[in-house]
């Protein structure tokens, strides 16, 4: 594996811009049903704030990501090219081989404290999902969601995992003194292909009861609607199915999101096409023979099709929080600190 553009040892960029230390890499494994197959590279990060690209469409500069690689497996994530930096496979080995920042939540404590931190809002799970299965053994988000109650920092998780719902009172806690925006990702219901696309994750029932759990202990939740799957989940009775289960769920939102193949998710992708559904690859390369992204045309028509769904089953697309009036503590203005880049959800 190559550590040495992320590490302090021979080779490395300087101090300020490694990840963290030669010496503090540990690998392990653990031959348990729930891990097995699964390696874990336990670091000690040198930063944990990353800054998102100016570029970016996204609604918010911050995001803290507790682990790289993700045993949720979903065939098409687009941060799979995240794992060429460390000479790892963008396949098999983005689902197998994890990177865990160990000292996360004492890092981010750190960082937020900083006289040159103004308090933006910081999401999480836009690269790699922090309810992961490797949550479960490491516990990461419980003093990550401590961290950023103590400063009232706003900030919002995406995920596809029910472990979320194992910190539901550290939830309920920091919602009374900063915005907590909470997502869970569900872009279809239909079993058959969500045993072949996300074979890690939790089924879409299982999230959309989590959704349940949410909003009904009074956090508000909506669901991203993705990614919506051209010619295997788009079809108007699916798309129905999956509109009229997020209202059953009480979900606050639905917004849709149609899939999008970036290098390194590409490849992995049109594999398992070929491998699954061959003749579907001749539509995908005409699909996006403009790029990762799928026609306007066809975004544009996914999207108004879900917003009428939404609209007859009475919820409607995502919408910014409501603001809290809990002030967020002062600090003194200056500079933000400079981090490492993250790729962008869209």
């Amino acid at each position: 594996m190559r550590w040495d553009n992320l590490t302090d040892g021979p080779g490395a960029p300087d101090a300020a811009g490694s990840l963290f230390g030669a010496a503090s890499v540990v690998t392990r494994t653990f031959d348990t049903p729930e891990f097995r197959g699964i390696t874990f590279h336990e670091v000690r990060a040198r930063s944990i704030l990353n800054r998102v690209p100016g570029a970016s469409r996204m609604p918010f500069e911050w995001t803290v990501n507790p682990y790289r690689g993700c045993s949720h497996a979903c065939v098409y994530c687009f941060a799979r090219k995240t794992h060429a930096y460390l000479d790892l496979d963008t396949g098999a080995g983005f689902d197998s081989q994890i990177v865990v920042k160990t000292n996360a939540p004492e890092l981010l404590r750190r960082e937020l404290g900083s006289v040159r931190w103004t308090g933006a809002h910081i999401a999480m799970g836009t690269n790699v999902d922090c309810y992961q299965r490797a949550e479960g053994r490491y516990r990461l988000m419980p003093g990550i969601i401590e961290a950023l109650t103590e400063r009232a920092n706003p900030f919002s998780i995406l995920t596809k995992g029910t472990l979320i719902l194992r910190d539901l009172p550290l939830l309920r806690r920091a919602a009374q003194v900063t915005d907590v925006g909470i997502c869970v990702s569900v872009g279809f219901t239909d079993s058959a292909l969500w045993r072949t696309v996300e074979p890690g994750t939790p089924p879409p029932a299982a999230r959309l009861a989590a959704v349940r759990a949410l909003t009904g202990a009074g956090i508000e939740c909506g669901v991203l609607m993705a990614p919506v799957i051209p010619f295997l989940g788009d079809s108007p009775e699916q798309l129905r199915a999956t509109v009229r289960a997020v209202a059953e769920s009480g979900a606050a939102s639905v917004t849709p999101l149609v899939l999008h193949l970036r290098p390194g998710a590409r490849e992995w992708f049109a594999a398992w096409l070929r491998t699954h559904h061959p003749q579907l690859v001749e539509r995908y390369e005409r699909l996006y023979a403009g790029g990762s992204y799928a026609p306007t045309w066809y975004q544009r028509r996914i999207t108004r099709q879900v917003h009428e769904l939404a609209a007859e089953f009475g919820i409607g697309p995502a919408r910014p929080a409501a603001a809290h009036r809990t002030p967020v503590p002062e600090r003194p203005a200056g500079p933000v600190p400079a981090g490492p880049a993250q790729l962008s959800l869209l």
